[in-house]
């Protein structure tokens, strides 16, 4: 009843809807583009052989770090950023976006040096394969130039997605995406006349369209000359409050990402260790997932925009209501979700080369997935939309850290070194944190301490 009552009410919420799905809908697209573009790469890459995708995955595991550290950056100033311009606060905006540049430029320095200087060094930290470091550290000498543009660009984005400007964003990464497809196709291969380059081609296609992007993002803020269109002095204009105010709120998002990363980690180390099917079933698994989690990233960029804006108005009521509009909708989408995984699993198992064992075992790992989807997208929902938005980051910090690292990865190393149960059962203990912070994120979120005004100074 709850449920309709509130389909009813958003229905009839037409400003409601028209912001959300302004927001969502090209933050999917954006995902989605990202998501394919990382397929095209690998399909690319593999024609260079096995050891080369090696390589170059293992290479690419210094960006994944990098970026674990930028998503918390901006994720964590998004906060500010959207209660800001709720109180249509410019000044601030930009000061924000001042912190975010600095820190997110500082920790692309630190990926960057050794990457450039030894990274034969950095290689042999994920392989002994002498082949393997060789051909990682050319991707990776060269691919390394792009982090820091990788930096500004995402701290822009950020700003724009919290202010509502969401589709600049978009068009550029069509662009951006298609002109790395068509490089890796000339430069690793050799075409219209290029030399073959293999992995430095590659590397070579990803600096180009991340400088593209870059200049792209830049031209867009500075020609409109919108609220993202700071001057150096602008950026750089500090005080000790709010420095302190600063990371109080986006140090725990810092720490959060990077403890989701650990754990993931960890997970990939139980599963190296069971075997080339169980590694298969879950990747493949893991694959079918992040096509999902495209929706959802939009509902919850939507909700931290949203209630951000509300709550930095003083429309606390108003943020409140529009918290359960939004759980709402992560509920029904999350059952046609669910929905349509089940009844496609097996048309996209068939996708891939694998034997009739492994193909079950995806099947079954899938309808484990699915059982556990609504409390997982809540959990999205909840903690990186509703509790952020409001600056409750400690409590979204608890939650993510006590269940990967006390429920999530205890229960998969039983299941999976000490027991040896097969993938499917490990992965419902690896999910099972997902109940937990079902369990304890739901009583944080009725009780309300979101519902503030953080930057009401």
């Amino acid at each position: 009843m709850t449920v309709t009552k509130h389909l009813n009410n958003i229905i009839k919420d037409k400003a409601f809807i028209t912001k959300t799905m302004a927001i969502a809908i090209p933050v999917m697209l954006q995902a989605l583009l990202n998501t394919t573009l990382n397929l095209v790469d690998t399909m690319m890459i593999g024609q260079l052989g096995e050891s080369t995708i090696a390589a170059v995955g293992l290479a690419n595991k210094v960006f994944f770090v990098f970026t674990l550290l930028l998503f918390g950056i901006v994720s964590g100033s998004s906060i500010l950023t959207a209660q800001y311009w709720g109180k249509k606060d410019i000044f601030n905006i930009r000061r924000v976006l001042g912190m975010s540049l600095i820190i997110g430029l500082v920790g692309s320095i630190i990926f960057v040096v050794p990457s450039l200087i030894c990274p034969k060094m950095v290689m042999r930290i994920f392989t002994p394969s002498g082949a393997t470091i060789g051909t990682g550290a050319a991707y990776l000498s060269i691919v390394a130039l792009s982090y820091p543009l990788t930096a500004v660009t995402n701290a822009y984005i950020s700003l724009l997605r919290a202010v509502n400007k969401v589709k600049a964003p978009v068009v550029i990464s069509l662009f951006s995406i298609s002109i790395n497809v068509i490089l890796n196709y000339i430069l690793i291969f050799g075409h219209f006349g290029v030399s073959a380059l293999g992995v430095r081609g590659a590397a070579i296609a990803t600096l180009v369209a991340r400088s593209f992007e870059c200049i792209s993002i830049l031209l867009v803020v500075y020609l409109n000359e919108g609220p993202a269109a700071a001057k150096l002095k602008e950026l750089i204009n500090f005080d000790k409050q709010f420095i302190k105010m600063f990371f109080i709120t986006v140090s725990p998002v810092i720490a959060n990402e990077f403890i989701w990363g650990l754990g993931v980690t960890m997970y990939s180390l139980v599963y190296g260790r069971m075997g080339d099917g169980a590694v298969a079933a879950i990747t493949i698994t893991q694959t079918v997932e992040q096509i999902t989690f495209v929706m959802f990233q939009g509902i919850s960029a939507a909700t931290s925009v949203i209630l951000g804006n509300e709550l930095g108005a003083n429309k606390l009521k108003k943020a409140e209501e529009h918290a359960k509009y939004l759980i709402t909708l992560q509920f029904i989408f999350t059952i046609i979700v669910g929905v349509i995984c089940f009844f496609s699993r097996w048309p996209l198992i068939k996708l891939f080369t694998v034997t009739d064992l492994v193909a079950m075992d995806i099947s079954k790992c899938l309808i484990v997935f699915i059982l556990y989807l609504p409390f997982k997208m809540f959990n999205i929902v909840n903690i990186t939309g509703i509790l952020r938005s409001g600056g409750d980051t400690k409590a979204a910090l608890f939650l993510d850290f006590t269940g990967v690292w006390f429920i999530g990865i205890p229960l998969t190393y039983l299941g999976g070194i000490v027991f040896s149960l097969p993938i499917y059962w490990v992965y419902v203990l690896v999910l099972a944190e997902e109940i937990y912070k079902f369990i304890l994120g739901t009583k944080r979120y009725k009780q309300k301490k979101w519902v503030r005004n953080i930057v009401d100074v």
